[in-house]
C-alpha cells in the first residue's frame, strides 16, 4: 500500500504541546548585539516547511532567513542567503539532499547542515556523513528538540537521532575491524598530545564546552584544536573524525 506524501509530512510536523515560554523565560534568547542564527529550510512539502517555520519564528535567537523545495534551489539560496545552518530533507526532486549538502558546503563553508527526514536507512546515514552533514535527525523530533538542534549544531556540535547513532556505531565497529585486515598501513598525519586529547574526547560525543571544562582550557581554543585536528586529517566534519578515532582504535568499541 502506498504512502500519501502530504500525510506522511503533515503527520511529521513537530507537535507543539502546551503554552511556549515568554521571551523572558525561554533558554537562549539572543544576547544584545549578537546576530540571531539564521536558517534555510529546505524541504520538498510546503507543509512540513511551514511548520518547522512556525517553530523557529517564535525563538528570539533565530531566524529563518528562507525556504526551499528541492537540492537545486537549495544551493542557490545558500550561496546567495549565506545561512548558518540548513534544515534539509534528503529524498527530494531535481537534486537530493545529499548531492546538495556536498554542493552547499563549496558554495557556503561556514553553513551547519541538519538532514531533517523520515529515512531510517543506514545508506542515507553514512552518505550524509560524508557529504559533511553535521546532523541526521528523524523527523518524529519533538518540537522542543528542533530549536536546540539548530543551536547545539551552530555551536559545533554533531548531533544523530538516537535511534540512527546505533546503526552508526556498529558500522564504526565495523570500519575498526576491517582496519585489522589492511595489509598496508599508510603512515597517520602527527597530532601534537593535545590534539589527540581533544580527538578522543570529541570521538566520545563530548561538545566544545564539556571538552572545555575536562582539559581546563577555554572553548575558543577547543575549537582552534578541532580544525586543526579536522585540517591535518583532512576531514570534513566531527563525525568523520569519531569514524578516523575508531578505524585508528583511538577509541574503544565494545
Amino acid at each position: 500500500m502506498s504512502e500519501n506524501p502530504e500525510a506522511r509530512d503533515a503527520a511529521a510536523v513537530p507537535r507543539q504541546s502546551g503554552a511556549r515560554a515568554t521571551p523572558a523565560g525561554r533558554e537562549a534568547a539572543t544576547p544584545a548585539g549578537t546576530d540571531p542564527i539564521r536558517v534555510l529550510i529546505v524541504d520538498d512539502h510546503a507543509l512540513f516547511r511551514r511548520g518547522l517555520e512556525m517553530v523557529l519564528q517564535g525563538e528570539d535567537d533565530i531566524e529563518v532567513i528562507g525556504e526551499g523545495g528541492d537540492g537545486h534551489e537549495a544551493v542557490e539560496m545558500a550561496g546567495d542567503l549565506l545561512p548558518d545552518v540548513v534544515l534539509m530533507d534528503i529524498r527530494m526532486p531535481r537534486r537530493s539532499g545529499i548531492e546538495a549538502c556536498t554542493a552547499i558546503k563549496d558554495a557556503a563553508p561556514s553553513a551547519k547542515i541538519v538532514m531533517l527526514t523520515i529515512s531510517d536507512e543506514e545508506e542515507d546515514l553514512f552518505e550524509a556523513i560524508k557529504a559533511g552533514a553535521s546532523g541526521y535527525l528523524l523527523k518524529e523530533i519533538s518540537i522542543d528538540e528542533v530549536p536546540q538542534a539548530v543551536r547545539a549544531v551552530h555551536g559545533g556540535q554533531s548531533l544523530i537521532s538516537p535511534s540512527m547513532a546505533s546503526k552508526l556505531i556498529t558500522e564504526f565497529a565495523a570500519l575498526a575491524k576491517r582496519s585489522e585486515e589492511r595489509t598496508q598501513q599508510v603512515p597517520a598525519p602527527r597530532l601534537t598530545e593535545r590534539e589527540m586529547e581533544v580527538l578522543r574526547l570529541v570521538a566520545r560525543g563530548l561538545g566544545n564546552r564539556e571538552i572545555a571544562r575536562e582539559l581546563f582550557i577555554s572553548e575558543n581554543t577547543v575549537k582552534n584544536h578541532v580544525r586543526n585536528i579536522l585540517e591535518k586529517l583532512q576531514l570534513h566534519s566531527r563525525m568523520e573524525a569519531v569514524v578516523y578515532a575508531v578505524r585508528e582504535k583511538l577509541l574503544e568499541i565494545t
